[in-house]
């Protein structure tokens, strides 16, 4: 106890230098602006925001970056519940009851639930954070090489399974992603593979232009597709506050939610919106208040609010313990600390202790933060909604393609993320998913990595993967979780879920 209590006053020592302090808030008030603008969420904007990191010290840089994302849950909720737009995937939950808690005049009330509901669930996962990664750091460290490929494998196969749509889709995106992630120069035997005589891919393929063409720019695209119509509610929000009898049952529904989110964001797969909606259906089953859902419970605005911050937050564990993304802003949390020279993994703790403990501090005064920035600001980021979009989109594409090209100083860049941008369009149109590539991408040449020293050691024998019990354990939850989606009732039930 004394260690984490000395660990994390070393990480507040961190976190409130004046330079991260300032990074902290910038991306606080990014990712509560993009929240509260439709079709541009924490995916788009981090990977559009990927080539400016390179000139910042890594731990800023990281904090940055994990604030627009946990921000971006703050200001999904605005835009949800005064005008029944959801900024935020996550934030879609929240505008079945917080809308109509606004049509009854209790906007404020509704605002300062999901505020608070947010900064307490963000508490609480900091504290999880700190707790938890330095023991499962503990446990990864005693991970062999087929321990570490198996765990790989159990995240993509979890995150084909929790992804949307047909898992067989899934899979081929990230069988895809994996292969897109081998192509370069082979460390081991120096021979060039998959470059077709393109001298540039010898290297392999840079990280920022698929990520900054598949989620930013192809999702740009797909919003000029889209007819703007933002009407902006003409109801005051009214007193910033709750009444006793919504205090009390807003409660529990915080913890519960809360506790949802937490253990839905450690999951491969999971992440916020999965989060807000386990804990939407939770409440609609157990609050006290479920005869009240459909006109305006707030317990179906503090639940999922609770849920979406606290997953976005726990998200951060597989990651900074492991090595291994849980969701598409994790794979670009990877790619960001790969861009700055470090691998992200269990001696991250150990070798990176600024950046490990800063982080954890950081979301704690980022939650503070945005708790300040948002109730007394409400009315400028609606106000945000009144500039069109058509203004927006051609500075975003200009700093888009000066971005890319400053990597390598090479146009070559430039022509990748347009090929990635065209190829995510088309993964839209056809229902094919971009985040299991993504995580594939991430993971692919740490699982060949892996494979091959497993292979090395054990002299080409294949049976070390099961004779190994963590490695043997990881199998078979990815081989059972394969079967159960296998089975038609609970696919079904799954696309029911996704559907809804």
């Amino acid at each position: 106890m004394e260690l984490l209590i000395s660990n994390l006053l070393h990480g507040f020592g961190v976190a409130l230098s004046i330079q991260n302090l300032l990074f902290a808030l910038l991306g606080a008030l990014i990712g509560t602006a993009i929240g509260v603008l439709p079709g541009i969420g924490p995916v788009a904007t981090i990977s559009l925001l990927l080539p400016i990191t390179f000139g910042l010290p890594a731990t800023t840089a990281i904090i940055m970056l994990a604030g627009i994302f946990y921000g971006a849950q703050y200001g999904g909720s605005t835009t949800a519940i005064l005008l029944n737009l959801p900024g935020e995937v996550s934030s879609v939950v929240t505008t079945l009851e917080g809308y109509k808690m606004a049509r009854n005049g209790r906007a404020g009330a509704a605002l300062a639930t999901a505020a608070l509901g947010s900064f307490f669930a963000g508490t609480v996962a900091t504290v999880l954070v700190a707790a938890s990664g330095p023991m499962l750091t503990q446990v990864a460290l005693s991970f062999g090489p087929a321990d570490y490929f198996s765990l790989m494998l159990l995240g993509l196969i979890i995150a084909c399974v929790l992804a949307q749509g047909s898992i067989v889709k899934a899979i081929g995106m990230v069988v895809l992603g994996v292969a897109l992630g081998l192509v370069g120069t082979d460390v081991q035997t120096g021979q060039q593979r998959f470059t077709f005589g393109i001298p540039e891919l010898s290297d392999g393929i840079g990280f920022v232009p698929i990520a900054m063409g598949m989620f930013g720019i192809a999702e740009i695209v797909l919003n000029l597709e889209r007819p703007e119509s933002r009407s902006v509610m003409s109801t005051k929000v009214g007193q910033l506050w709750l009444t006793k009898e919504e205090f009390r049952r807003a409660t529990p529904a915080v913890l519960r939610g809360t506790i949802v989110g937490s253990f839905l964001g450690i999951l491969p797969g999971g992440g916020a919106s999965l989060a807000a909606f386990g804990s939407y259906m939770m409440e609609r089953k157990m609050s006290k208040g479920r005869h009240l859902f459909g006109t305006g419970a707030i317990e179906g605005v503090a639940g999922p609010e609770a849920a979406n911050n606290a997953a976005a937050q726990t998200s951060f564990i597989p990651l900074l313990t492991l090595g291994i993304p849980s969701n598409a802003v994790m794979a670009l949390m990877v790619g960001a600390l790969i861009i700055q020279g470090i691998q992200p993994g269990p001696r991250m703790v150990e070798a990176q202790p600024d950046l490990f403990w800063g982080l954890i501090a950081s979301m704690w005064i980022g939650n503070v933060m945005l708790l300040v920035i948002n109730l007394p600001m409400i009315g400028m980021w609606v106000k945000l909604l009144q500039v069109p979009y058509r203004f927006l989109y051609p500075s975003i594409l200009v700093f888009c393609c000066i971005g890319v090209y400053s990597l390598n100083n090479n146009v070559f860049d430039v022509y990748m993320t347009v090929a990635f941008t065209v190829f995510g369009y088309l993964c839209n149109k056809l229902k094919l998913e971009p985040a299991p590539l993504l995580i594939g991408f991430v993971l692919g040449p740490m699982m060949e990595e892996h494979l091959r020293r497993a292979m090395l050691l054990s002299r080409g024998d294949w049976s070390v993967f099961v004779q190994r019990p963590i490695s043997a354990t990881m199998l078979g939850i990815a081989a059972i979780a394969l079967i159960l989606m296998a089975l038609p009732n609970i696919r079904k039930g799954k696309e029911k879920a996704m559907a809804e």
